[in-house]
């Protein structure tokens, strides 16, 4: 009897590996009313989930609050992903929440994650295949409804940014039966005319109201436009099909209008910059054109006959000074050795010798005689005096005999 009772823990564990190899109970949809909703300090959500024949407890911890995309309340219908399973130490099963979507929108948001994995494995939201937005250009294309905020907000935007781009809409359904089929045609019409850019779009609302814009016609339209396509569609936290199969995401339509149509007074103020740079970089081309052809005028000038002329001429004169200047040195200096040599000449002078009282001997045939022993008694000599000569007859020789030096 004894063997077959358990511990409450042991039962408890027993039920929750039942929950545990259950498949279906590991990954659930459940529906129903919220109530008892408690935000916890820690970042968990505890409440209770019920409808007209039960109730569920549910917990949607810290860790998966990213599931969670608005401010869940008492009374708000959801739909609840999770997996259920028991809490042993209370002995309680609940469902353990990983994912929780506003009833009505349930069943939409798994055919567009559905469709979303399906054209992503397609690749066509590679960012390979998108295209670069024109930075300037002349006609935008818009596929919207004819009336409402978003057509006057991307009008009113271009006109203001610039008013020569020509804007041409196309008034397709946005919303419910039709609104598919008519947004492809506004594309395919827009891309005959040739326009330039075109914005898909529509201003905010439900789900369904958006629900056009996920269609796969539309989004195969935009992946395969030759146009590069921008979507505009709902506020900036609603996403749809359209904005990842879109070249550009635009949060709001005035966004996409601003990312179409290029600013032109930001133009003018960059042609203005540019406009000013290229001034001053002439200017400073100039001024340096006009210094250097100062210099090759310098050049020029130091380089030219003339100057070189004058140059030669300056040259020669200042050898011709320098030659002057040594011709008087030389000649000073020759005059000087001169005057030494006539001096030297003017004392070995015989007339001044005479003038000083002495006389010049010669014989009959004028050869001097400065030897009384070449002389005899009855010569004729001729006496050279300053005024004159004389001839005299030798009538006596006196030699004074003057002694010899050593040696002769």
């Amino acid at each position: 009897m004894t063997k077959n009772v358990y511990t409450v823990g042991q039962v408890n564990s027993y039920i929750k590996n039942m929950f545990t190899q259950d498949f279906m109970m590991n990954r659930i949809y459940v529906k129903g009313e919220v109530s008892n909703c408690k935000y916890h300090t820690t970042g968990h959500i505890y409440f209770t989930l019920k409808d007209d024949s039960g109730a569920l407890q549910a917990v949607l911890f810290a860790g998966n609050r990213k599931g969670l995309s608005f401010p869940m309340k008492n009374g708000d219908n959801v739909i609840v992903l999770g997996s259920i399973s028991v809490y042993e130490r209370d002995g309680k099963y609940q469902l353990y929440a990983r994912e929780i979507l506003p009833d009505g929108e349930g069943l939409l948001y798994q055919r567009f994650e559905r469709l979303k994995r399906e054209l992503e494995e397609m690749g066509m939201f590679a960012p390979e295949y998108k295209q670069p937005i024109p930075r300037y250009i002349h006609t935008l294309g818009i596929v919207t409804a004819p009336t409402g905020a978003a057509i006057r907000d991307i009008q009113n935007i271009s006109r203001r940014r610039n008013p020569y781009v020509q804007t041409i809409l196309y008034p397709a359904l946005v919303q419910g039966e039709g609104a598919a089929a008519s947004i492809v045609n506004g594309i395919h019409a827009l891309e005959q005319l040739g326009v330039d850019v075109m914005i898909v779009g529509r201003g905010g609302g439900s789900m369904e109201d958006l629900w056009a814009f996920n269609e796969e016609i539309v989004a195969r339209a935009i992946f395969e436009c030759p146009v590069p396509i921008i979507s505009a569609v709902g506020h900036e936290t609603d996403t749809t099909i359209a904005d990842y199969t879109a070249d550009l995401r635009a949060p709001t339509p005035s966004a996409a209008a601003e990312l179409a149509v290029y600013d032109i007074r930001e133009l003018e103020g960059t042609l203005l910059s540019f406009q000013l740079e290229l001034n001053r970089n002439m200017t400073d081309r100039l001024e340096r054109a006009e210094e250097r052809v100062l210099q090759y005028e310098h050049r020029l000038k130091l380089l030219s006959p003339v100057h070189q002329l004058n140059e030669k001429r300056q040259t020669a004169a200042d050898l011709e000074e320098k030659l002057r200047v040594k011709m008087e040195q030389q000649l000073l200096q020759r005059r000087h050795t001169l005057e030494l040599l006539a001096e030297r000449l003017e004392a070995l002078s015989p007339l001044k010798k005479l003038s000083q009282g002495y006389a010049f001997v010669a014989d009959e045939q004028g050869q001097g005689i400065c030897d009384a022993g070449k002389v005899q008694k009855g010569d004729i000599l001729k006496i050279h005096m300053l005024n004159g000569k004389v001839s005299a007859k030798v009538e006596e020789v006196e030699q004074i005999w003057a002694e010899k030096a050593p040696g002769e």
